[in-house]
Parts: structure tokens; C-alpha cells; sequence
């Protein structure tokens, strides 16, 4: 059973705080005081949900009493609800202490039916709020730099660029092959920028048809077309204050894309159907997988268009060029689906895991993570060896000539890392004639990280 909330009464009247007191504590858990110095020292102790404070109580009984109390509510117990009792017909005193930011007030004498109506209302909306600040809370922590997986070379190029481009007001472009985690990269954008409290608005422009997109990111009027029974607001008029994310834009017809340079140029749009002018303050980040320039030449992109999304590129390595990270990925992927599907968490056994790197993965993160999904639903056993694995992945490594790694007994996983980076580096010195410029250039590392591998591996 959960705990009832808990209301302070803070009211020089004994008689009414009884009655309030009577009348509240069978769903919520009740304290009182009598006056402002004890009501300060209670509410501090208690930390209630919801106060019901009297403007005119002891010492003076004037209203600074009360407004004194509203002000130490607000600053030191920020999630408290106020709500106003007063005698008082002097009504801007009673607005002054909403100004103040009591939530509602009651003059007295008040209905109790009314007010346990308001209070409740009040709760309720206390609550989402609450629910919302711990979901905007997760959203921030999950697109945050360090829940952001990869300390590959071209990794670390991309978080720099997020960095470097998140709190500006600079439009973003996303390129990479499909599977890369293209939205995943925009949502960080996003939750880094000034406007992480507002509206991420995503859009798959490729999943759209094309008579549907118009109407999808700029809404209608009612009768606009057949079958817009009622008038809907469009993807800009719900990002308004935020960020709007255009995926695969490359797939928008050449009218949309007029009808959406246009917006980018005034900040302002109109509906389908519609006369009225609507802003549109929102911050563009699009994405594509396509080759922009050749569509440009093609005249299947509009060139003033391209300049206006092409601003901020940012390039996503496809998973192969940066095979480093597949360890902590593979790790990552697995103790999220053993959670969520409430499965004692499993392990990759060490020969697993070279045929997982050398595998060509043309789907990305995202074939990467279905693999490991349905390797978590379909082993029995605790640790997934290297047979459990699907037949063209293994195919594909024995086909590939790699090089055989042999593990030894009671090897980690880590400790497999280890061997096959350190036989990694010996192959790309050997090609390379014992350059290790050379053989860094090869593996996408640069002078800092070579001399640390090899001093590493003593090499």
C-alpha cells in the first residue's frame, strides 16, 4: 500500500485546523501549526506535498506572515504546492500571493468538498509534472556523452562535433549509412542544446508518401482536402521551441522541398488549406544515407536547399570502420536485453567474439543489436559461444581467412580483447614493414594512440 500524501495546515485558528484536519486525514497524513516560525520549522522537518497557508497568522498577523512563508516554501522546498487561505477580501492580496507562487487560494469561510477538489487536482498535476521531470531526466542521462558507446578514433571525431555544435543555433546534417544511429546522434544534439527542454519532433521522411508529407510537417485545415475532417498541427508547429529532426531528407519531392527552403528562409509557414501565418521557431537537424551532391547534379535535390541543411556535417562511421567498439556494444546490447526480458544476465564466451568483430555488419548498430536480441531470447545456456552464432556469420569469418586466435583456458572476455588487439597491431606493423605511421594510418589511430598501444603491448 503506498503512503498517503502529506498536507501541512498552517493556520492560527485551532478550531478550523481541527476541521481540516478531520476532514483530510482519512486519505492524506496531516500536520499542523499555528503560526509562521512554527510552520517554517515543520515544513523544513516534513517536506510535505501540499501546504495550506494562512496569510494572516502570528506573530503579527499581518499578511507578510503569510507571504514570508510562501517565499521560504518556494525557495527551499521548490516541489511543495501552495494553496491560500484567507479571510481577507482584499483580493490583491490574494493575488499577490499567486504572483508569489501559491498554486490556488480559498477565502474563508470555503467549501471543504471544493477544496478537497482542488487539492486534489493540484496532486494530480504535481504528479505528472513530477513524471515528466524524471522522464526528461532519463531522456538528458540516456543522450548524454557518457552513456554514448564508442572510443574508436571516428567515434571520438563525431562526440567532438556534437560538442562543438549542440548549443548553437547552427543547422545539423547527419550522413552515414543506414543502421548508424543517425536520430541517436540528433537526440545528443538535442539534449545538449539550450532547447533540451522543449520538443524533439522526429520525422521519417522516407516512411511518408509523398502526398502525405506536406500535410504531415506543415498540418491542415479542416476541409483542406478530402478526408481532413478537423484541422491538425503539423510536425514545425509541434517542435515549435525545440528541435525538429528530418530523416532520409533526401527522399522529399522537389515541391515539398520549395515549400520547406522557404520555411527555413522566413521562419514562418502556412497550413495546407490555411491563410494564417504560424512562426516556426524550431532548430533543423536532417540526416540522409543517399549522396546529396549527385542528387543535386541530377536535379532531383534542390542546390538552395542542400546550402541551407548543409551546414554542420557530421559523418557517422559505418560499424566496420570501427570494429574497437563492437566489444563494449556487444556488452551494452546484452545487459539490456537480459534486463528487459527479466533474464539472469548472459556473457559472450571469448571465441565468440572474433568472428562478431570480423564480421562485415552492412545493417550497422542496429543488425548488431537485433543479433543480440535474438541471441538472449534463443540460447539456454548462460554463455553464448561461437556456434550459437547464426551460420553466415560464421561463414563469413572462416570464408574471410582471419587471423585463427587461439584462446587459452579460462580466458575473459577482456582478456580475448587484449590478444586479438595486440595480433591486430602485430599484422598491420608486419604490412606496413615495422612503419608504425604507417601502420597506424592503416588502423585508423593516430600518433598518440599507436605509441600507447605499443608501449601496451610492448611491441
Amino acid at each position: 500500500m503506498l503512503p498517503h500524501k502529506k498536507i501541512a495546515v498552517v493556520e492560527d485558528d485551532r478550531l478550523l485546523r481541527q476541521q481540516l484536519s478531520f476532514a483530510l486525514n482519512k486519505d492524506y497524513e496531516v500536520i499542523e501549526a499555528g503560526d509562521r516560525i512554527e510552520g517554517e520549522r515543520l515544513l523544513l522537518q516534513e517536506k510535505p506535498e501540499l501546504a495550506l497557508v494562512d496569510l494572516h497568522m502570528p506573530p503579527t498577523g499581518k499578511i507578510q506572515e503569510g507571504m514570508s512563508l510562501i517565499e521560504t516554501i518556494r525557495r527551499d522546498l521548490p516541489g511543495t504546492i501552495i494553496i491560500v487561505m484567507s479571510g481577507d477580501a482584499d483580493m490583491k492580496a490574494i493575488q499577490k500571493a499567486v504572483d508569489a507562487g501559491a498554486y490556488d487560494f480559498f477565502k474563508k469561510p470555503f467549501d471543504l468538498t471544493e477544496l478537497k477538489l482542488i487539492i486534489g487536482r493540484a496532486l494530480e498535476k504535481q504528479r505528472i509534472q513530477l513524471e515528466n521531470d524524471r522522464l526528461h531526466r532519463e531522456l538528458q542521462n540516456r543522450y548524454s556523452f557518457e552513456n554514448m558507446i564508442g572510443q574508436s578514433p571516428p567515434m571520438l571525431r563525431v562526440f567532438d562535433a556534437i560538442r562543438r555544435v549542440a548549443d548553437t543555433p547552427a543547422t545539423v546534417i547527419i550522413r552515414g549509412e543506414s543502421g548508424t544511429g543517425k536520430e541517436l546522434i540528433a537526440r545528443a544534439i538535442h539534449y545538449n542544446s539550450r532547447r533540451r527542454e522543449k520538443a524533439f519532433v522526429s520525422v521519417n521522411c522516407a516512411a511518408l508518401p509523398e502526398t502525405l508529407i506536406e500535410s504531415e510537417l506543415f498540418g491542415h485545415e479542416r476541409g483542406a482536402f478530402t478526408g481532413a475532417v478537423s484541422a491538425r498541427a503539423g510536425r514545425f508547429e509541434l517542435a515549435h521551441g525545440g528541435t525538429l529532426f528530418l530523416d532520409e531528407i533526401g527522399s522529399i519531392s522537389l515541391p515539398v522541398q520549395a515549400k520547406l527552403l522557404r520555411v527555413l528562409q522566413e521562419r514562418r509557414f502556412d497550413r495546407i488549406g490555411g491563410t494564417k501565418q504560424i512562426s516556426a521557431d524550431v532548430r533543423l537537424i536532417t540526416a540522409t544515407n543517399e549522396d546529396l551532391e549527385k542528387k543535386v547534379k541530377e536535379e532531383q535535390f534542390r542546390e538552395d536547399l542542400y546550402y541551407r541543411v548543409h551546414v554542420f556535417p557530421i559523418h557517422v562511421p559505418p560499424l566496420r570502420e570501427r570494429t574497437e567498439d563492437i566489444p563494449a556494444l556487444l556488452n551494452h546490447f546484452l545487459h539490456l536485453f537480459c534486463k528487459e526480458n527479466g533474464i539472469p544476465v548472459k556473457n559472450f564466451d571469448p571465441d565468440a567474439l572474433q568472428p562478431l568483430i570480423s564480421y562485415s555488419w552492412k545493417g550497422n548498430v542496429r543488425e548488431l543489436e537485433n543479433l543480440v536480441q535474438t541471441l538472449v531470447l534463443m540460447s539456454d545456456q548462460k554463455t553464448i559461444r561461437a556456434r550459437d552464432l547464426p551460420s553466415y556469420i560464421q561463414k563469413e569469418h572462416r570464408d574471410s581467412g582471419s587471423p585463427d586466435i587461439r584462446l587459452d583456458a579460462g580466458m575473459t572476455f577482456d582478456q580475448a580483447v587484449e590478444k586479438f588487439e595486440r595480433q591486430l597491431l602485430q599484422d598491420a606493423l608486419q604490412k606496413a614493414g615495422g612503419v608504425k605511421a604507417k601502420a597506424a594510418q592503416g588502423l585508423g589511430l593516430d600518433k598518440n594512440q599507436m605509441k600507447y598501444l605499443s608501449r601496451k603491448y610492448d611491441l
